[in-house]
């Protein structure tokens, strides 16, 4: 089902660009953005794991350096049954964490500085517990390449308004420009977004839930997830983390929740609600 959903993801994300393309610059346009789709679709799939790293500024971490978190994860692959995932820390102080990449073998799970100085090794352990159930539940690549399309697509949005305000796009009138083309680039300024926020949506609520109890089953209880979970809400909503938006559907809890635009388009189902189901996990 979530291979179905990457390449359906793909699919859908791949139109939008090709619509862009369409109100940019006419069939020529379309047909760029259709490469520049196909180019996309190959490297968030193949390359997932290092997107996810480079928008969050993610940085690998030796056993050296941490090897209580080494022991952690080490052990609780062993429950699952998952290889050893590649770690990394996340420079900011907002407690936090994320997994990525395309498959098991292919995977990292990553760490904010935050979340070490915060949680005891209990919390710990439920987080992390968490994060490696979207690896065995295999449903980080959909996030991943979620997070890819909709910064791009955020991106092009951007460049698009800034064309327009110098004049620079619209095509001719043979390919769709003039006020045609003009108005079309206008409403995909401002669709496009909301497009790619929309996806990360339909994608991230019902994972985070199975996450949940995939992970208090892994790390033999939910009380530590359950105690995590409380004490990263409020954090976020204290502490600013500069982040990529397209980004923040990775991260166990919202960490742009501290932003009241970002409350609009949030990609995680509530604390409170997590928290219940949490209580009502038996193992």
């Amino acid at each position: 089902m979530n291979n179905f959903k990457v390449w359906l993801l793909m699919g859908i994300l791949s139109i939008i660009l090709v619509l862009i393309g369409g109100a940019v610059g006419g069939s020529n346009g379309a047909a760029l953005f259709f490469l520049i789709s196909l180019g996309m679709n190959f490297f968030s799939y193949y390359y997932s794991d290092k997107i996810a790293i480079k928008m969050t500024g993610s940085r690998p971490v030796s056993k050296e350096e941490a090897p209580e978190l080494f022991n952690i994860v080490q052990s609780l692959t062993e429950r699952a049954g998952l290889p050893m995932p590649r770690l990394y820390i996340t420079p900011s102080a907002q407690p936090n964490a994320f997994a990525t990449g395309r498959n098991p073998e292919h995977s990292a799970v990553a760490v904010t500085e935050g979340l070490l100085k915060i949680l005891n090794r209990i919390e710990i352990e439920g987080v992390l517990a968490h994060e490696l159930a979207h690896i065995k539940n295999r449903d980080v690549l959909v996030g991943t390449v979620a997070a890819a399309f909709a910064g791009a697509i955020t991106m092009i949005a951007n460049i698009l308004q800034w064309g327009l305000m110098f004049g620079g796009v619209g095509g001719d009138d043979d390919e769709g420009g003039g006020l045609l083309g003009l108005a079309g680039s206008l409403l995909m300024i401002f669709l496009a977004p909301i497009a790619a926020m929309l996806i990360q949506m339909a994608i991230s609520r019902s994972r985070e839930y199975q996450a949940d109890d995939t992970g208090s089953r892994i790390a033999g209880s939910s009380n530590g997830l359950s105690n995590a979970l409380l004490k990263l809400e409020s954090a976020a909503g204290r502490i600013p983390m500069q982040l990529n938006p397209a980004a923040s559907h990775l991260f166990i809890v919202n960490p742009l929740s501290g932003l009241s635009v970002a409350r609009l388009f949030s990609t995680h189902p509530p604390i409170s609600e997590r928290v219940r189901r949490l209580g009502d996990i038996k193992i």
